[in-house]
């Protein structure tokens, strides 16, 4: 099956699930579960293409949701139904529609748990959790870390209540972003060191998200020796909530050259946004790889990829090919299944991507095409 030419035979943008690179993944996650008895969930807020949520059922525990609508529809499409949420605050009305299909909900402070105690309590076949914030992350960029100083997420040693702990099933910790296990086994000892003794009479922790296990160089050995420590010193059940390693390396984005221009420079400009859709180019930001490209000057043709939005910052990045750039010409951008179809937007009328999917036999499936009323629809 040669990839490239079904994806550069598709109508553009687009983004493309890869299916068989999804169950890559998902078979590494699998046998994290079989090897150490943990469960692992998908954090929506990475992928929530629920057309895969049935797949990704046959593999991992279930999911892990932001708030009300991740909670539901991973109720509707995840066939195990394994859900845990987590938010800052929640809003009563949304807790008791969330007390109906979870079966974790964490709570970001002691008086949110305060206020929804009695109402929990109700509910024995839900269990509830804190969030804590051990005051230590290798996370740089202070947008991604949840520790940075005078973070709101979590609640520090400084504030834990231990008198206000009935009730309390579990601790849950985020602190990782794109991370390896080594940055884990340290993050674990400060959690220990602030918060052990308090997992002696908790039924789980909860690891939280950013590890980034399916990448070639995870130390998934050290993972897995560490979960079995913790599950073994403390007698919890341990869960771990990957988004981006579930769907790492699964997807495309597909864009076409509407023009070139030149200013200094060649410049393409393609039928894509990345403020649109993949805005964490922007944002974090970073430079997406593209099929047969380098970096600029490597090789004999360099452009710089812009987008049509009125955006002067709209920009993809630079990159050089072999061949000249011409108009109609499709690029395929990697790793595209993970914070853009959940975070694209509209800004400037932009048409949203169709999404599909590329099923390992080579088959290629329509999943969802966008049009005016959808950008209308948002407004």
């Amino acid at each position: 099956m040669n990839k490239s030419e079904i994806l550069k035979g598709l109508p553009t943008p687009c983004y493309v699930i890869d299916e068989e690179a999804l169950i890559h993944n998902l078979k590494i996650l699998r046998s994290v579960e079989r090897q150490t008895g943990c469960h692992v969930l998908l954090a929506q807020k990475a992928f929530s293409s629920y057309c895969t949520y049935p797949l990704i059922s046959d593999y991992i525990s279930g999911t892990t949701a932001s708030g009300l609508y991740e909670a539901r529809l991973a109720y509707e499409h995840m066939r195990n139904r394994q859900i845990h949420v987590f938010s800052p605050a929640y809003k009563d009305e949304d807790f008791d529609q969330l007390l109906k299909i979870c079966d974790h909900i964490i709570f970001n402070s002691f008086s949110q748990w305060r206020h929804f105690r009695s109402k929990a309590l109700r509910c024995p076949e839900v269990e509830f959790g804190l969030r804590i914030n051990p005051e230590y992350s290798e996370i740089e960029t202070d947008i991604y870390n949840p520790c940075f100083e005078n973070s709101r997420l979590g609640i520090t040693i400084d504030n834990f209540e231990e008198d206000q702990l009935n009730g309390i099933s579990g601790l849950h910790f985020h602190t990782m972003c794109e991370q390896g296990a080594e940055t884990l086994v340290r993050t674990l000892h400060r959690v220990e060191e602030k918060f052990g003794k308090y997992l002696y009479n908790m039924k789980w922790l909860n690891f939280g998200g950013g590890h980034h296990i399916t990448k070639p160089d995870y130390n998934i050995r050290l993972l897995v020796d560490e979960i079995r420590r913790v599950k073994e010193k403390y007698g919890v059940e341990v869960y771990i909530e990957p988004g981006e390693a579930v769907a790492i390396n699964a997807g495309f984005l597909v864009s076409r050259v509407l023009d070139i221009t030149k200013n200094g420079m060649d410049i393409a400009i393609m039928d894509t946004s990345a403020a649109c859709h993949m805005p964490d180019v922007l944002e974090m930001p970073y430079r997406p790889y593209i099929f047969n490209s380098e970096e600029p000057g490597v090789l004999p043709y360099t452009y710089r990829l812009g987008c049509p939005t009125c955006l002067a910052g709209d920009v993809i990045g630079d990159y050089s090919f072999r061949k000249p750039l011409k108009i109609n010409d499709a690029l395929i951008f990697t790793d595209m299944a993970i914070y853009t179809m959940v975070k694209n937007n509209t800004f400037n009328g932009m048409p949203l991507p169709s999404i599909y999917l590329l099923h390992s036999d080579g088959n290629i499936e329509l999943i969802r095409k966008f049009g005016y009323e959808d950008f209308k629809n948002r407004i």
